[in-house]
């Protein structure tokens, strides 16, 4: 430990201490008032910040990589949710797109239903299926067309294809109507191709039909479109109702095995057309009542 002698007071630590704090204070103010004032510490400035550099990275990488981490944790949650967001919209433009897509079939059915409503000379009533028979023997289906709106007992019904059926029952807000391929209906039909008449009777099948009483020596070929005759007062002539699909000739029986494809699509149509037979004369049905 050094000792402060009477004859050097200047060797005071304190002293010292003082003098170089002061010495350094001016070295800095000149170095500050040079740099500040002229350009020739700018070279030491660079060397100084070029060796100071990798220390500020060292001392920065824990903030940034924090700030980083940070902001990606971020950006994966609104990814996330974006995705999420994006998912659900998708699901609700495919269920809408779905929806518009069955509009636009049901649109050109409509169309196709009113183009043909225009071509016929009688007048006509737009019914909508209501319910459909469960009994899948029977084929009768409940429209939402009823007496107020003049539909009456034996009026046929049409879709844009062909016929379908005609109207049993008659309420005031709805009516019930048979459909050609019910078992228990018949309906008087010609083949378009020679003119020849018969029956065509329903096989409880919406996509068959039978001719039971053609003889084996009549001429009726596979492709024959059937109409209707005009017989029997419920069907005007030339309506299409069906097309054969096989003839069959049993020489063990007078009659031939024929059957033929309805040309209505029964099993899918919504709506189907009633007939306004003003002039016709209503006759008795060709059909047995299930009462």
């Amino acid at each position: 430990m050094s000792q402060v002698t009477p004859e050097r007071p200047w060797l005071n630590p304190e002293l010292v201490l003082n003098l170089k704090l002061v010495v350094v204070v001016i070295v800095s103010l000149v170095i500050m008032l040079l740099d500040h004032r002229t350009v020739y510490l700018q070279p030491v400035r660079g060397a100084l910040a070029t060796l100071v550099y990798p220390l500020q990275l060292a001392i920065r990488f824990p903030v940034d990589a924090g700030q980083r981490l940070h902001h990606l944790w971020i950006d994966q949650q609104a990814l996330i949710h974006e995705n999420q967001r994006l998912r659900h919209q998708q699901l609700l433009l495919s269920a809408q797109v779905q929806r518009l897509s069955s509009l636009e079939v049901e649109n050109r059915r409509l169309r196709t239903l009113l183009d043909s409503a225009a071509q016929m000379r009688e007048r006509v009533l737009i019914a909508e299926l209501l319910t459909v028979d469960s009994d899948p023997y029977r084929h009768r289906i409940l429209l939402n067309r009823g007496q107020v709106q003049g539909v009456k007992v034996g009026q046929p019904l049409l879709d844009q294809r062909g016929v379908v059926g005609q109207i049993v029952y008659a309420n005031p807000l709805n009516s019930t109507a048979i459909l050609i391929t019910d078992p228990n209906h018949a309906l008087p039909i010609q083949v378009n191709r020679n003119g020849l008449r018969t029956l065509a009777v329903g096989t409880g099948d919406y996509r068959r039909l039978q001719l039971p009483y053609v003889p084996n020596n009549y001429d009726v070929q596979v492709g024959d479109l059937l109409i209707t005759s005009g017989m029997g007062g419920r069907f005007p002539h030339g309506h299409p109702v069906g097309v054969v699909t096989s003839v069959e000739f049993d020489p063990g029986s007078p009659f031939a095995r024929i059957e033929a494809y309805p040309t209505a699509q029964l099993d899918r149509i919504r709506e189907v057309l009633i007939l306004d037979l003003v002039g016709y004369p209503v006759r008795d049905a060709i059909i047995d009542d299930p009462h």
